[in-house]
C-alpha cells in the first residue's frame, strides 16, 4: 500500500506558525468521517460511477480482445489521440510502461501543424493504429487531428483502413460515435456517467496497458485495495482523506494556495501533469478559496524553482512522489577527486539524496510537505496511486462545498472557439 507521511506540514516540524497543529486535524474528523460516509452513501444511489469503473469485468475483457486483434494484424505503433483526460492519463501509462519490447505509443494531444506534418511524415502506416477518444465525440482538437490521420491511413490501407482504428466514446450518442458505426470502425465506451478526467479507469486507460503489454488485472487490483482504503471513516487508515485534509489545512488555515505536485521520478512527469487538471477542472471554481495545483518534477526543478520556494512568498505546499524500487544503474567508480562523493553510487541513491537534500531544506526554511511513497512503480501501485488522488478530488470538494464534476468555465470557451471557427473572427 502507498504511504503518506504528513509529518513536514504539521506545526510540530516548522512551527505553529507554518504548520498545520495537531488540534485543527482533530477539529475535522468529525466532518470528515460524514463526508466518507455520504459519499459512500451517494455511490450506493448511482453517483461517482467512475469508482465502479475497477469493478466491471466485461470491460476488461472486451479492451483485451481488442487489444489481442490490433497485435494479431501487425501493429506496431498506437497514435492515441486525446488531450485532457483522454490524453494525460494515458501519457502516464505510456512514460511509465512502454520499452523497446512493446508497441511504439505515441500520445497525440496537440493540433500544433507542425507537428501534425511531421508525425504524418514519420508513420509507418502499414504497422500503425489509430485509437481517436472523446468522450463528447465533438472535441475539436482531437477530432481534426483524427480525421486528417483517418484521410493518410485510408490512402494508405484503403478498404482495410477502419481494421486499424478504434474509437472511444459515449454509448449512446455523440458524432465519433455516428462516425465509427458509419465507417465501421470498432467502438469501445466510457460509462455516460464518468467525465474525461475520471476514466482512467475505463477502457481509456485499460487499453494501452493491454497495447503495452501490462498486467490489467494488476491495476485493477491496485485499485480496488485504494478503494477500500478510501472507504475507512478513520482518518488514520484513509490515505485520500488525510491527504485532503492537509490539503484544505493548509490552504484555508495557512495560506498556502498551491500545491506543487512533485514527483522524483521521471517516468511520473505526466503524472503531475494529470493530478494538475484533476484538480484544476474539478475544484477550480471559486474566486475566495480553492486549491491552485502546479505540476513540477524532481531533481529538475530544483534547478528552476527551488530558490522561488524556499525564499519567495509562503504561497505554496510540496507533494512529494517516490519509489523506493528503482533500476540499479551505477557511477563509473573511477572519477576525478573532486566526485569521489558519487564513485560507485546507484543513480537511484542520487535521486533520493536530491529529494531528501530538497525535503530538509523546505523544513529548515518552514516550508511545508508531505511524501507519498510507492514500493515500486508497477500497475499495481499505479492503480493504487490513480484510485488516491480521485477519491481526494471527491473529499476535497466536500471540504470546499464545491462540486467536482462538470468544468462550466471550460465549455464556455469551447462554445466561442466554435464560433469563431463558424462566423470569423468579426462575428
Amino acid at each position: 500500500m502507498l504511504r503518506l507521511d504528513i509529518t513536514g506540514t504539521l506545526a510540530k516540524a516548522i512551527t505553529p506558525s507554518y504548520g498545520i497543529p495537531e488540534q485543527e486535524i482533530t477539529a475535522l474528523r468529525t466532518s470528515l468521517r460524514k463526508y466518507i460516509e455520504d459519499w459512500l452513501r451517494e455511490r450506493e444511489n448511482g453517483e461517482h460511477d467512475w469508482a465502479m469503473d475497477p469493478y466491471r469485468k466485461a470491460s476488461v475483457e472486451r479492451v483485451e480482445q481488442v487489444a489481442a486483434r490490433l497485435k494479431k494484424s501487425g501493429v506496431e505503433t498506437v497514435v492515441w489521440i486525446g488531450i485532457g483526460g483522454s490524453g494525460l492519463g494515458p501519457k502516464v501509462l505510456q512514460e511509465v510502461f512502454e520499452t523497446p519490447q512493446t508497441v511504439e505509443f505515441i500520445v497525440l494531444d496537440t493540433i500544433d501543424p507542425a507537428a501534425l506534418q511531421t508525425l504524418v511524415a514519420i508513420l509507418d502506416w502499414k504497422k500503425t493504429a489509430l485509437i481517436a477518444v472523446s468522450k463528447s465525440g465533438e472535441t475539436l482538437e482531437t477530432m481534426s487531428a483524427f480525421f486528417f490521420l483517418w484521410e493518410e491511413m485510408k490512402r494508405v490501407m484503403k478498404d482495410r483502413a477502419a481494421e486499424r482504428v478504434v474509437g472511444i466514446t459515449d454509448p449512446k450518442k455523440g458524432a465519433l460515435r455516428t462516425f465509427c458505426i458509419d465507417e465501421g470502425i470498432e467502438l469501445l465506451t466510457i460509462p455516460p456517467a464518468v467525465g474525461g478526467r475520471f476514466c482512467i479507469f475505463s477502457p481509456v486507460g485499460l487499453l494501452p496497458l493491454a497495447m503495452l503489454q501490462t498486467d490489467i488485472r494488476a491495476f485493477i487490483r491496485g485499485a480496488k485495495e485504494m478503494d477500500t482504503c478510501c472507504q475507512s471513516t478513520s482518518l488514520e487508515e484513509n490515505t485520500a482523506a488525510l491527504l485532503a485534509a492537509v490539503q484544505f489545512l493548509l490552504d484555508t488555515r495557512k495560506g498556502y494556495p498551491i500545491r506543487v505536485i512533485m514527483p522524483y521520478a521521471e517516468r511520473l512527469v505526466s503524472f503531475a501533469r494529470w493530478n494538475q487538471q484533476l484538480i484544476a477542472e474539478s475544484l477550480g471554481k471559486k474566486e475566495v478559496k480553492n486549491p491552485v495545483p502546479l505540476a513540477a518534477i524532481g531533481t529538475q526543478d530544483q534547478h528552476s524553482l527551488l530558490q522561488q520556494w524556499l525564499a519567495g512568498p509562503r504561497l505554496q505546499w510540496h507533494l512529494f512522489i517516490r519509489e523506493e524500487d528503482k533500476p540499479r544503474v551505477y557511477v563509473p567508480t573511477a572519477l576525478p577527486g573532486a566526485f569521489s562523493f558519487i564513485a560507485g553510487k546507484t543513480f537511484g541513491q542520487l535521486v533520493d539524496a536530491c529529494e531528501e537534500g530538497t525535503a530538509r531544506a523546505l523544513t529548515s526554511a518552514k516550508r511545508p510537505r508531505a511524501t507519498l511513497t510507492l514500493s515500486r512503480l508497477d500497475p499495481y501501485h499505479l492503480g493504487q496511486l490513480f484510485f488516491l488522488f480521485l477519491a481526494e478530488v471527491v473529499l476535497l470538494g466536500k471540504l470546499y462545498r464545491i462540486d467536482p464534476y462538470g468544468q462550466p468555465a471550460v465549455e464556455i470557451g469551447k462554445a466561442v472557439t466554435r464560433d469563431i471557427l463558424t462566423h470569423g473572427r468579426a462575428h
